[in-house]
């Protein structure tokens, strides 16, 4: 069943984009921003109060925070694209991987097991697991043998 919720994860992360990176840039965005207004606001007042000096270091930090911002919502954007980008390639990998699972695949696997018999599809299936066995027994003693430097046992005839 987890193979199905990462399916539907996937899917939706390929349509929204959504991942913890991107909450975090779009709060770091939102704190700059409201940083950037807190910080105008306390220029406006100042520039009323005083004039000249103390409206140039609030500017300073406003032009700051705005740079802040723009920095972290284009990092979100980037981020959003690659998220997008990413699920995109998992949803076509994994397409491409269950695409045996196809209806029609199916319907004629169905035909070829009546038309066969289903006992005699499961002894050939059996009977390639037992080779598929064998040989892999025996490929793994003779690759053994010739890490350990002994010579592979010759054919007798």
């Amino acid at each position: 069943m987890s193979g199905w919720l990462r399916y539907l994860a996937v899917n939706a992360r390929a349509r929204t984009g959504y991942s913890p990176q991107i909450l975090i840039w779009v709060l770091v965005a939102a704190a700059a921003a409201a940083a950037a207004l807190i910080f105008l606001c306390i220029a406006a007042f100042v520039w009323l109060a005083r004039r000249y000096d103390p409206i140039i270091a609030a500017l300073v930090l406003f032009g700051f925070f705005v740079l802040v911002a723009v920095i972290a919502l284009a990092a979100c954007l980037a981020a959003r694209r690659r998220n997008i980008e990413r699920a995109r390639k998992e949803l076509a990998t994994r397409s491409n991987a269950a695409s045996w699972l196809d209806p029609k695949l199916l319907a004629v696997g169905m035909q070829v097991g009546q038309t066969i018999g289903w006992r005699r599809i499961v002894w050939l299936a059996a009977a390639a697991l037992l080779a598929a066995g064998v040989a892999k027994e025996w490929g793994g003693r003779a690759e053994a043998q010739r890490e350990d430097g002994a010579a592979p046992p010759e054919s007798q005839a």
